[in-house]
């Protein structure tokens, strides 16, 4: 085993034994074999494209696989067996299309040399051995491993965000496309220069695929609105949805009418409250608890059942009690929790178990009272935006600090809250993804009525934020993003954050801290490039990046 994707990674170099996150050993070399295969599917799906002859028919699977190995998404080793045997069989059937197609345009059989990832058989029983050797470390060259792996990592969060944009029945060739072209390149030898480019390239889509999920979400529900969200807890027996899937979220809404059940979003679920769609269904009361890694306990509190739609599943404690009220759907699998099948082709996902199972559960057990305010994505914000130019050019905003990303378990992410909470009072926070948990409930007041803390939404909202600074860009008049009162202090935990980043790069921002640490996949040569292209820094003490960004460093 080795595993270095999450910011939690052993020593920030990596995890060799079990995953800090707490996948084991069989589970992350499964993970490693899947992505093989999919280098493989990728190989011949690239060759039949540059014979005229592109194929789609993969496009899902390879989103899907992809998207099933972010960090704490898929713990069943029997899900991954699966995917992988479905894998090759993809791959066989692209492999016999392209050998025919290549005869067929050169009268000939093809006979030149295809990278194992496109080659290999093994039965079943081969995979674990075979998972071995086709991990992170078979790649030799310190950059160059890093430079692949930095673009793969980059690959599983934009497959994060194409596939929900895809749910919904929003897609663009091009970034299937793109898939298929980057994740082919890592099986070629290329050099640092054509890597560099197709990170960048990876960045790019990165932009296109938020836009487009971003279009799908609004298009589907609204756009996010300046929503008040209650964090107390009512009488009613609950269903607790978490993750990031808004069409899980409209289902259970539709299907739990009536009922008598009423609805709680948790951690990533949160920007669910803001949509208004949503908000016609009076039994969606509101958000329980805080971000991913506190649900050992307030699953337990929760008392009812609990849904799980993407990634942010911890493991259970052998003294955990709530197995039996674990619901997982999509790309989510853990061993003995209950699985929901997929929609079938125009139909809903069935969650009549859930249901059926929150009726004779106790109503949630109370963490907290109040609300917390969000709803502030680019739609709502433009339509402040004569507001907001108004006190900057006043002086009463001197500064937007852009906090967004991850949170996580490490005590240095103590550093945001208190970044947070000791920014001068003429700052304003802007934030998407569960990042905001580590300061939103804080009473940071407002400025002439705009909160001082604006909630865009989740982590792929950090588009959002993007598209708030190039219309400052644009109504001040600058000819460089980088002279607008904007400093970025972002937090990284897993692998849609790193997708975020390189949009980020791609769109010409620099000087953004990240931390709390460096990634671990950066090697010294790969960060040397990123720091003198990029000026990406290492946070520091909270007393000094603050002084530090307020000057404009």
């Amino acid at each position: 085993m080795f595993c270095f994707q999450c910011q939690e990674t052993a020593k920030n170099t990596g995890c060799t034994i079990k995953g800090v996150c707490g996948k084991p050993e069989e589970t992350a070399n499964l993970q490693d074999l899947l992505i093989f295969v999919l280098r493989g599917v990728a190989v011949y799906g690239e060759k039949l494209k540059e014979l005229g002859q592109p194929d789609h028919s993969n496009d899902d699977f390879v989103l899907q696989g992809l998207f099933a190995t972010i960090t704490n998404a898929n713990w069943s080793n029997s899900r991954f067996v699966s995917m992988v045997e479905e894998g090759l069989v993809r791959r066989d059937k692209l492999k016999a299309a392209f050998l025919a197609a290549y005869k067929a345009k050169n009268g000939r059989d093809f006979d030149g040399v295809l990278p194992d990832a496109a080659t290999w058989t093994g039965a079943t029983s081969t995979f674990a051995e075979k998972a071995k050797s086709v991990g992170i470390l078979s790649t030799a060259h310190e950059d160059v491993r890093s430079l692949r792996e930095l673009l793969v990592i980059g690959l599983k969060g934009i497959a994060a965000y194409a596939d929900h944009a895809a749910v919904l029945g929003f897609r663009k060739s091009e970034i299937d496309d793109f898939m298929l072209e980057a994740l082919a390149s890592t099986t070629r030898d290329l050099s640092v220069d054509e890597m560099v480019a197709m990170v960048m390239k990876a960045g790019g889509m990165a932009v296109t695929t938020m836009a487009l999920l971003d279009e799908a979400n609004t298009t589907t529900y609204g756009h996010p609105e300046i929503t008040e969200v209650n964090i107390g807890v009512g009488k009613n027996p609950g269903i607790l949805i978490s993750g990031h899937d808004l069409k899980d979220m409209e289902e259970l809404l539709k299907q739990t009418e009536g009922t008598g059940i009423d609805v709680y979003t948790h951690g990533e679920m949160l920007p669910a409250n803001y949509y208004p769609a949503f908000k016609k269904y009076p039994h969606f009361v509101g958000n329980y608890g805080g971000s991913w890694w506190h649900q050992l306990e307030e699953f337990e509190s929760f008392n009812g059942p609990v849904l799980l739609t993407t990634n942010c599943l911890v493991p259970l404690r052998k003294s955990s009690t709530y197995l039996d009220r674990l619901y997982t759907t999509g790309v989510v699998g853990y061993d003995g929790s209950k699985y929901i099948a997929d929609r079938p082709s125009g139909g809903a996902k069935d969650f009549s178990a859930l249901i059926a199972q929150a009726k004779g559960c106790k109503p949630p057990t109370e963490l907290e009272k109040g609300a917390i305010v969000g709803g502030f994505a680019h739609n709502q914000v433009l339509a402040l935006a004569d507001k907001v130019v108004e006190a900057v050019k006043s002086g009463a905003i001197k500064r937007f600090i852009v906090m967004a990303g991850c949170d996580g378990r490490h005590n240095s992410r103590q550093y945001y809250t208190d970044v947070a909470a000791n920014l001068p009072q003429d700052t304003i926070i802007l934030t998407a993804g569960c990042a905001k948990f580590r300061y939103n409930k804080l009473q940071l007041g407002d400025i002439g009525g705009i909160p001082r803390v604006l909630d865009a939404g989740q982590c792929n909202d950090s588009y959002s934020l993007a598209v708030i600074a190039l219309k400052l860009k644009e109504v001040f008049g600058l000819d460089d993003i980088n002279k607008l009162p904007l400093s970025f202090d972002i937090a990284w935990y897993e692998q849609k954050a790193v997708a975020v980043l390189l949009a980020l790069l791609y769109l010409g921002f620099k000087g953004m801290r990240l931390g709390p640490t460096l990634p671990g996949f950066l090697s010294p040569g790969v960060a040397k490039v990123l720091v003198e292209n990029f000026d990406i820094k290492p946070i520091g003490t909270v007393d000094e990046d603050i002084a530090a960004m307020m000057a404009g460093r």
